[in-house]
């Protein structure tokens, strides 16, 4: 691999990541309606730049952080060669978006992108490049709709790739997206991959790698935003933000305690603002505290136990079923109308 190549990949990376932040961003503000983003550009060492956006306190997103960075360092930090320890001590450049949507609405999912390029400098041979990324989906209440709809789409995202990427990607994001320390998954999934430089056994193709990131950017955009605008009006109340905090916890606890691109963040000297940004802006804990048994709270963790949602049976009474429980049906229906953004 020429280092002309390197180079002209790199670029494209960086300007596919530009191009697909400003379209969330807008898109994003036209589903809010109100709050802006605040749009900054950031100089980092040894030639980075990053170019955070962040929208606060909107009456549909409650916080949305969409974030480009081109990092470059004598080092890769520990975070990045977990899996390669033979690449610890060299240099690097990388390439990559990061983007988090936490709704104001407790029945409207955290939505969840990353794609990332990388390049370790070589010693004495060309230099090692590889591509890693995904997305997945936190509810807080689940509706088997969304679920369906957003493994599909994953689904379909993989296939002209390799008709068996989306099993091994989705089976990579149900075991990467764990609370190890509590046994509990993080939401529903959809896929992860990380030291992609190959799609089959034919032998590196980055080029390749690079549409299939394009892809998994461009479903994240169409299936998140339509779930989004889907789920932001339907009433809500004191009970379901309660739980919504709750769970938010969870998020903070698994970004913090496990998730390997905030620790490469902090090691890469990333500006912690930025940074943690990507956390709710409210969350809570309460000690040891159990839902009420029947509740829609309750039925939670049984939702977010991995299953095959893409292949799930198009029956549309089963999925009703499934998708609006008692207690979901009774507490949309005794909750006050209200506008968006309304927390009482």
């Amino acid at each position: 691999m020429s280092a002309i190549r390197e180079a002209t990949r790199t670029a494209a990376v960086l300007a596919y990541t530009e191009d697909l932040q400003e379209r969330l961003c807008a898109a994003l503000e036209a589903i809010d309606g109100a709050a802006p983003f605040d749009r900054r550009e950031l100089q980092l060492p040894h030639g980075g730049a990053a170019r955070p956006c962040v929208l606060s306190d909107g009456p549909v997103v409650e916080r949305a952080a969409v974030h480009v960075t081109r990092t470059r360092a004598p080092r890769l930090p520990s975070a990045a060669t977990t899996h390669r320890p033979e690449l610890a001590g060299r240099g690097y450049q990388a390439a990559s978006i990061s983007v988090i949507v936490h709704p104001r609405n407790p029945y409207a999912p955290t939505g969840h992108l990353n794609l990332r390029y990388f390049e370790a400098d070589g010693e004495g041979e060309s230099n090692l490049a590889w591509f890693g990324g995904g997305f997945d989906l936190t509810p807080v209440f689940g509706f088997v709709e969304d679920a369906v709809a957003w493994h599909r789409a994953a689904r379909e995202a993989c296939q002209p790739f390799g008709h068996d990427l989306y099993a091994r990607f989705k089976r990579q994001c149900d075991e990467y997206f764990v609370l190890r320390h509590r046994g509990e998954a993080r939401g529903i999934g959809g896929i992860f991959f990380d030291d992609l430089r190959s799609l089959d056994a034919g032998g590196e193709d980055l080029d390749r790698c690079f549409d299939f990131a394009r892809g998994v950017g461009e479903t994240f955009t169409s299936a998140y935003l339509e779930i989004l605008e889907r789920r932001c009006d339907i009433p809500w109340g004191d009970r379901q933000r309660q739980f919504q905090l709750y769970r938010r916890g969870r998020y903070v606890e698994f970004n913090l305690l496990h998730d390997r691109g905030t620790r490469f963040g902090l090691e890469a000297g990333s500006w912690a603002e930025s940074l943690l940004a990507s956390l709710p802006p409210l969350a809570a804990w309460r000690y040891d505290w159990e839902p009420e048994p029947g509740s829609e709270e309750e039925a939670l963790a049984g939702f977010l136990l991995p299953r095959d949602w893409a292949n799930l049976p198009a029956d549309a009474e089963i999925a009703a079923t499934l998708a609006t429980s008692p207690a979901h049906s009774a507490a949309v229906a005794a909750a006050p109308p209200r506008q968006r953004g309304d927390s009482r």
